[in-house]
């Protein structure tokens, strides 16, 4: 792993290739898994503050599962994460066009929430672990994102610049070019041996 300043970065972040494809995957991942969408404490509170806004922009049954218990809850670890609808898809999620997208992203476009999207879904495919004080970035890899690969290996384009805007949004732009030039390099060195 590489390190900038209090973030480890897994290598697989920079020698990885990846651009969502969403016309192949049908952005399957606000529909897929076993929880929904992590959430970080700061995001469940302005969900709950900004809820009667986002309600007009998801579907309704995203809304009557939330009218039902909640638009989250906690794993056995204390995490929160968005509730699912029957076990599938995320209750913020929409389909438009056949393709899942985020209905609080829409709820943002539209001036309902200042929350973009859970800072989870904006940097996916990289997950963030705790290691002491540090965050530790991994790539997470995932069967319905092999189109994303094959679109990333097409385009030349790695996991961290293709999350460019995410790890601003977490991190700062000036900590993102101090990614970009621990990166690059690492990547010449790399090249050289």
């Amino acid at each position: 792993m590489l390190r900038v300043r209090n973030v480890l970065i897994d290598l697989g972040l920079l020698s990885t290739h990846f651009v969502c494809d969403l016309v192949a995957c049908r952005g399957a991942c606000c529909e897929e898994g076993d929880l929904g969408a992590p959430l970080l404490n700061e995001e469940v509170q302005c969900i709950r503050n900004d809820l009667t806004a986002i309600l007009p922009h998801i579907n309704q049954n995203g809304r009557d599962c939330i009218a039902e218990g909640d638009f989250c809850e906690q794993t056995e670890e204390g995490e929160w994460v968005t509730q699912t609808v029957g076990g599938k898809a995320c209750v913020f999620a929409v389909q438009d066009g056949g393709i899942w997208k985020c209905g609080i992203e829409k709820a943002h476009r539209a001036g309902a929430t200042e929350l973009l999207k859970p800072i989870s879904c904006h940097l996916y495919p990289i997950r963030v672990e705790k290691v002491g004080s540090l965050d530790a970035l991994y790539y997470h890899k995932w069967s319905i994102c092999t189109p994303a690969c094959s679109c990333g290996t097409a385009l030349k384009v790695p996991v961290y610049q293709f999350l460019k805007a995410a790890l601003t949004r977490c991190y700062g732009a000036s900590w993102y070019e101090e990614l970009e030039e621990t990166a690059q390099a690492y990547l010449q060195q790399r090249s050289i041996t």
